[in-house]
C-alpha cells in the first residue's frame, strides 16, 4: 500500500475502486459553495440545497452505473470515447441527479 493510499476511505472498493470519502466530501464542499454562488446572483433559489443533492445523487448515479458494469462485466459501456469507459461515464451522474433535482424543485 503506498503512502497516499493510506490516507484515504475507499467508499465501495469493489464497484467503484478510486471512489473515497474524501473526494465526496470535497464534492459536497465545492457543490455547495457552487450552489451559494449560484444563489447569490438570484439564479436559483436554495443553491445549497441544489449543490447538496448535486454532490450526494450525482456520486450515487456514477455508483450505480459502476455497479451495472462490473455485474455484467464490462470495463467500458461504450467505445465511442476509448479510455474514457464508454459516453454512459460522461453522463452517469447527470442522469440520476437532474431527475431528482426536477422532482425536488417541481414536484411529480
Amino acid at each position: 500500500m503506498s503512502q497516499r493510499e493510506g490516507l484515504t476511505h475507499k467508499m465501495f472498493p469493489r464497484v467503484s475502486p478510486n471512489k473515497t470519502w474524501e473526494g465526496l466530501i470535497g464534492g459536497i464542499v465545492f457543490a455547495v459553495l457552487g450552489g451559494i454562488i449560484l444563489e447569490h446572483y438570484d439564479w436559483i433559489e436554495k443553491g445549497w440545497l441544489f449543490g447538496l443533492i448535486v454532490a450526494i445523487v450525482g456520486t450515487l448515479g456514477d455508483l450505480m452505473e459502476s455497479l451495472m458494469k462490473r455485474t455484467l462485466g464490462v470495463k467500458d459501456s461504450g467505445k465511442f470515447m476509448p479510455g474514457h469507459g464508454g459516453v454512459l461515464d460522461r453522463f452517469d451522474s447527470i442522469l440520476l441527479a437532474s431527475v431528482v433535482i426536477y422532482i425536488v424543485y417541481y414536484g411529480l
